[in-house]
């Protein structure tokens, strides 16, 4: 009876009123968990209150976009001048210089490579690491890593591990969206999971289609007759003296989903936005890819004003595969290029100019890098030793080169950074210190970053 009643509907009752009164925090409707893993909050002052996550999925070139390498320009086509380690494919060429020029931009000169126009308007509000590792050289294992900070399926995904520990502003949505741009990537939802979290702290998938989600639409006629299907499963739960927080969690999203009916319909309409926002953005363009994201990045900052703690965005449908380019380098990354790079730029403008970018923390990551040599004779396969990630916005030390690769951006040379460091970093930002967000889980303490992980202090405002 004592466990029911500290982690019932009398836990669902006083979230509700709390949330609504003078004093409201910020508790999430998944707020169900046992008294144990109750939300800790913070350890420290938050620089950032939500997370945009821009997941570039396949593992966009280093060489070819923030780590620029004149050797291999210099020795184009030659036989590569280190040892190889083993690839995915293991079908190695020769040396491989980029195919873009390099440039450099803001009052900080960082160089950003043709690719991306757009986006080295706001070089200095970057913070570009070049020293970026991955343990994995496939894409299943290697994305799972990313997200979750394991190799193997099933744990909780870092949008999962921050909605965790410090609930969400937002009492109509969930704390943790994935806005789906048409790409789900390998390794599947599960990269979006709660793993052994309560089921409440899972991805919430918003599709690119209209409706986002599917079922948002009532089919009653009015919403008292959905309020009484509610009410009634309420009532039957209520009565089994048995029930898990499992079962909570299903009632809790239930609930969630009710009020999300009213909230996602407006939020997707972006008749609103001004002709001009449209513009910055890219709804407009031509490129299918564009468009898209454009509406996906729109999307993630009105999340933002919403309070939804952590979004992520995947990778648009451009008429072939992601970033993940083994064959035809130039076309593949520059058509995957062009489909974020107006759409990203526009973002960080709009975040700054509405006063959102200083509490807001903005990554752009793949999964790991590609080779400095051709996969056959114009690819680049699968390279985890070295790679290129940025991060802008709160608490972000703009215009930053942190660490760097060795002349043919193969392997990093200076401030190795992991992907435990990166998710450290992430938290940290939150106000979490990461070796005490734990969750008891088969007779050990969990945590996102395991027993690693270091905040990259360098990188910090």
């Amino acid at each position: 009876m004592l466990e029911q009643v500290a982690g019932g509907f009398g836990a669902l009752a006083l979230s509700a009123l709390v949330a609504q009164g003078d004093l409201a925090l910020p508790l999430a409707a998944a707020d169900l968990a046992p008294p144990s893993n109750e939300l800790r909050g913070v350890d420290f002052p938050a620089k950032a209150k939500s997370v945009i996550f821009l997941y570039m999925d396949g593992g966009p070139s280093q060489v070819d976009t923030f780590d620029p390498k004149p050797r291999l320009t210099a020795e184009n086509g030659k036989p590569f001048g280190l040892k190889m380690e083993p690839t995915q494919f293991n079908n190695n060429g020769a040396t491989l210089g980029s195919p873009w020029k390099f440039a450099r931009h803001g009052q900080s000169g960082i160089e950003i490579s043709e690719l991306f126009p757009e986006v080295a308007k706001h070089a200095d509000k970057l913070a570009v690491v070049r020293s970026m590792t991955s343990q994995f050289p496939e894409h299943t294992s290697a994305n799972y890593f990313l997200h979750t900070g394991t190799g193997i399926q099933g744990r909780p995904s870092m949008g999962a591990w921050a909605t965790y520990g410090l609930g969400s502003e937002c009492r109509d949505l969930p704390g943790f969206v994935v806005v789906n741009g048409g790409l789900v990537p390998p390794g599947g939802l599960d990269n979006f999971n709660s793993g052994f979290l309560p089921a409440t702290y899972q991805g919430s998938i918003f599709a690119a289609s209209n409706p986002p989600v599917a079922n948002v639409i009532p089919i009653e006629p009015n919403t008292q007759l959905q309020r009484n299907k509610l009410d009634f499963i309420q009532q039957i739960e209520s009565q089994d003296t048995t029930r898990s927080s499992a079962v909570e969690s299903a009632i809790a999203n239930y609930e969630l989903a009710y009020r999300m009916q009213s909230v996602v319909p407006r939020l997707t309409d972006y008749s609103g936005e001004t002709a001009e926002t449209q513009a910055l953005y890219g709804i407009d363009q031509k490129h299918k890819g564009t468009a898209s994201f454009a509406r996906q990045c729109i999307l993630a900052r009105r999340l933002v004003e919403e309070g939804v703690r952590f979004i992520e965005l995947t990778c648009p449908n451009v008429g072939h595969d992601r970033w993940d380019q083994h064959g035809n380098l130039k076309q593949g990354h520059e058509d995957n290029a062009r489909a974020v790079d107006q759409p990203i730029a526009a973002l960080l403008a709009d975040l700054e100019r509405r006063g959102l970018l200083e509490s807001t923390l903005v990554v752009w990551a793949g999964e790991f890098g590609r080779t400095p040599f051709a996969q056959g004779s114009n690819g680049r396969d699968h390279n985890p030793y070295a790679y290129s990630i940025w991060m802008a916005g709160a608490g972000i030390k703009g215009g930053t080169i942190y660490g760097s690769s060795d002349d043919y951006g193969y392997k990093v040379v200076e401030n190795r950074v992991e992907m435990h460091d990166l998710h450290a970093t992430m938290l940290h930002l939150l106000g979490v210190d990461h070796t005490k967000l734990t969750f008891r889980f088969s007779g050990r303490d969990m945590r996102l970053t395991d027993v690693h992980g270091h905040v990259i202090h360098g990188i910090l405002s």
